[in-house]
């Protein structure tokens, strides 16, 4: 058994301590368990030069390895937004260094350096047939390139620059024709007909930063999303709404902010994350926008980033799952039939971006800020 002892004790002339009948507060019992080791015990785990021992190692460092077939290392700064092109082996990028870049996926090598912004490139695409190439900038300026020959992927000119919005936030082509959607900083989004490059239409009934907007895959409708949680419709033929959701609405309820949105390719129902972990299912076959329900799965206070719909092709049964990514770091798949979670997966940082593969088509690959890419069956 052990002893354990309080302050009181006796000593002798040579400095040892002995403790008195007296004072011993407690007797435990020696279960057997761990026995604290005197300094030459603890000198038999180390060897001669007093190293530890040879099984006990240092944390490994973990080296990432670069699988990809193909890298683009020319900006300097961050690079904040990307795009391929529907089907030559190009793609544009653009960054914090104020410029963009037009790249062969194939070498790696710069077709063409896409300069004339004074402040962050935030936005880039092609539009539908390839033709064009778009930046959107900070500075508010948007600019488009253009092939000089309809077969020569690899010869491109400047074609003009477009003015509207304050600060670009995001940019979208038409899904059949040469028309560009911007949406701005200054609450305002802009139409324009291109290669003319006139203004056809403004859509300005929102209250804050639209951060979201696009086509619906018919291009025959518009939906976008704010700052300040509402949800606008619109008929690309009037500046005015056909309809809209707020954060004020009961059942829409996105407080924080609309951030991302998806619709099926019928152009029935939409999918909004919202910037507090919210998902809405909304129709647009209503009159009035009307919320179908609510997707519960990812963290309350986390923003959902990304919606996509992913058409599962005959293994799935011709099916088609909405897949929504965090900041929780989840990936989200949900059945709208049952409106239930079908599953989930995970990356150890925010979900910043879902891509479908074009085929097979219920492949995905998601992007993360735990600076991996994962591809998904």
């Amino acid at each position: 058994m052990t002893e354990k002892a309080v302050s009181s004790a006796s000593h002798d002339g040579e400095g040892d301590v002995y403790v008195d009948q007296e004072d011993i507060v407690e007797i435990i019992e020696d279960d057997g368990g761990d026995v604290l080791m005197d300094e030459d015990e603890e000198g038999d785990h180390e060897d001669g030069d007093g190293d530890e021992d040879e099984d006990v190692q240092p944390d490994e460092e973990i080296v990432l390895e670069d699988t990809s077939v193909q890298s683009f290392a020319r900006h300097s700064k961050s690079v904040f937004a990307v795009a391929a092109h529907p089907t030559a082996p190009l793609a544009v990028s653009g960054g914090e260094d104020d410029v963009g870049y037009l790249w062969d996926t194939t070498t790696g090598e710069v077709i063409l350096k896409l300069d004339g912004h004074e402040d962050s490139v935030v936005a880039v695409g092609f539009s539908h047939d390839g033709q064009m190439v778009a930046t959107g900038g900070m500075d508010g300026r948007i600019r488009v390139w253009k092939q000089q020959q309809p077969n020569s992927w690899k010869n491109w000119e400047f074609l003009r620059q477009l003015d509207g919005v304050d600060e670009v936030v995001w940019l979208k082509w038409h899904p059949q024709g040469p028309v560009l959607l911007v949406g701005g900083q200054d609450a305002t989004v802009w139409m324009y007909q291109l290669p003319s490059g006139t203004s056809m239409q403004v859509f300005a009934s929102h209250t804050g930063p639209v951060n979201i907007g696009s086509f619906i895959p018919s291009g025959k409708r518009i939906i976008t999303g704010d700052a300040e949680g509402t949800l606008i419709y619109w008929d690309p033929r009037s500046p005015s709404p056909l309809w809209k959701l707020s954060s004020t609405d009961e059942r829409f309820g996105l407080t924080g902010g609309v951030i991302s949105v998806a619709a099926k390719k019928e152009g029935t129902i939409a999918v909004v994350g919202g910037a507090e972990g919210g998902v809405k299912v909304v129709s647009l076959v209503k009159e009035k926008g009307e919320v179908i329900g609510g997707l519960e799965g990812h963290a309350e206070g986390e923003s959902v980033e990304t919606v996509a719909f992913v058409d599962l092709g005959a293994a799935g049964g011709n099916r088609e799952v909405v897949v929504t990514g965090g900041t929780d770091g989840k990936i989200c798949v949900w059945d709208l039939n049952t409106m239930r979670l079908r599953t989930e997966m995970r990356h150890n940082d925010s979900v910043t971006n879902i891509i479908q593969h074009r085929s097979p088509s219920h492949v995905i690959t998601t992007a993360s800020a735990d600076k991996t890419l994962k591809t998904w069956d």
